[in-house]
C-alpha cells in the first residue's frame, strides 16, 4: 500500500485509497446530534414508513420556475468554475482516454443508481426506522467494516475474478443501508439536492478533464488532511457532551460546508486521477479497471449529497 505522503507524488504512481477509506466516515443520516444541531434531523425521525410520509408540505406554485432558477445557476457556476479554473487547457482527450473515462462515468451511474434503488427499498421494507433506533456507534462500525470491505475488494481484485462485482455490490448495498433513512425527508429536498449534486459534479468532472495534465494532482495530500479533520468533525456530536453547543455548532459547520469543499475539491483530483491511470493503461503499467476508477467519484457525489440535504432540510426547518 501506498503511503499517504505518496499522494502528492507524479503520475507514475498509484494513490493511496486511505483516503477514500476516511471518505467513508462522514455525517450519516443516523446520527443524533446534541444541542441545536438536532433540527435538521427531526424531519427523518417523525417518520415510519413510506416515502416523505411525515415530511412539510412544499407548494407547488412557481415550482417550475425554481427549477429553471436552479438549473441556470448551475450552468452558470460550471462556466464560471471552467473559466477560473481552467483557463490553460489542455489538448483534446485521446480516443483511449476518453473511451476509459465514459466506462468510469459509467460504473459510477450503475452505482449510484443501484445505491438509489437499494436504499428505497430498505426503507419501504422498515430498515430505516430501525437504524434509527439502533445503536450509532454500532450501526457506524457495522457500515464502515462492510463498506471499506467491500470498497477493497472491489478495487483490489483483477477485473476477471468472480468475487470482484459482488464485492462491488456489496460496497453499494453498505452505502444504501446508511443513507436510507433519507427518505424519511420530503421528496423535494431530495430532488434539490440531487440536482445539486449532478450539476456541481458534472462542472468539476469537466474542469478536471479539460485542465492541463497533472493540474490538480497535487491536491491529494491537502484533501487528505482536510477529509481527516470532516470526519472528526462529523463524529462530533457522538463524542462531546450536549452542554459543548459553541463547539457543537463549530463541527457541524465543518462538517457540512468544509466537506462541501473538500469533496469538491476530490472530485477534481479524481478525474485527473482516472485520466492519469488511462494513460497508463494505454502505456501497458497497469491493468484497466474503470469499475476500481469509480468508486472515488460515487464517495464523492454520495458525501456532496447528503451535505446538500443536510443544509437544505436546516433551510426549510428554519422556515416553519
Amino acid at each position: 500500500m501506498v503511503r499517504p505522503a505518496a499522494m502528492r507524488l507524479g503520475a507514475k504512481q498509484a494513490p493511496s485509497p486511505i483516503a477514500q477509506q476516511v471518505r467513508t466516515v462522514r455525517q450519516s443520516p443516523f446520527q443524533r446530534p446534541a444541542g441545536p444541531t438536532h433540527s435538521h434531523v427531526q424531519p427523518m425521525a417523525q417518520g415510519s414508513s413510506g416515502f416523505g410520509q411525515a415530511a412539510p408540505s412544499f407548494s407547488t406554485q412557481g415550482g417550475w420556475t425554481k427549477a429553471l432558477t436552479s438549473v441556470g445557476i448551475i450552468a452558470a457556476t460550471a462556466i464560471g468554475a471552467n473559466l477560473f479554473f481552467n483557463r490553460e487547457t489542455r489538448d483534446g482527450l485521446s480516443v483511449h482516454e476518453s473511451s476509459y473515462l465514459n466506462s468510469t462515468f459509467s460504473y459510477l451511474g450503475g452505482g449510484l443508481t443501484v445505491t438509489g434503488l437499494s436504499a428505497y427499498a430498505l426503507h419501504r421494507f422498515g430498515f430505516s426506522a430501525r437504524l434509527m433506533a439502533a445503536n450509532p456507534w454500532l450501526v457506524l462500525g457495522v457500515g464502515l467494516v462492510a463498506s471499506i470491505g467491500g470498497m477493497m475488494g472491489a478495487q483490489a481484485l483483477p477485473s476477471s475474478h468472480p468475487l470482484k462485482v459482488p464485492a462491488w455490490l456489496l460496497f453499494n448495498v453498505s452505502q444504501a443501508a446508511v443513507l436510507s433513512p433519507l427518505f424519511f425527508l420530503h421528496p423535494a429536498i431530495l430532488a434539490r439536492a440531487g440536482l445539486y449534486t449532478a450539476g456541481l459534479m458534472g462542472s468539476l468532472c469537466y474542469v478536471g478533464a479539460t485542465a492541463k495534465e497533472n493540474q490538480y494532482l497535487f491536491l491529494g495530500g491537502p484533501l487528505l488532511a482536510g477529509v481527516t479533520i470532516v470526519a472528526l468533525s462529523s463524529l462530533a456530536p457522538m463524542i462531546l457532551p450536549t452542554t459543548a453547543v459553541r463547539t457543537l455548532m463549530a463541527t457541524e459547520a465543518i462538517s457540512l460546508y468544509g466537506g462541501l469543499a473538500v469533496f469538491g475539491g476530490f472530485v477534481l483530483w479524481d478525474t485527473q486521477k482516472i485520466l492519469q491511470h488511462a494513460k497508463m493503461v494505454e502505456a501497458g503499467m497497469r491493468p484497466s479497471d474503470p469499475l476500481a476508477e469509480s468508486i472515488g467519484l460515487e464517495l464523492d457525489f454520495i458525501n456532496i449529497f447528503t451535505r446538500l440535504v443536510q443544509i437544505l432540510a436546516m433551510r426549510d426547518q428554519r422556515r416553519r
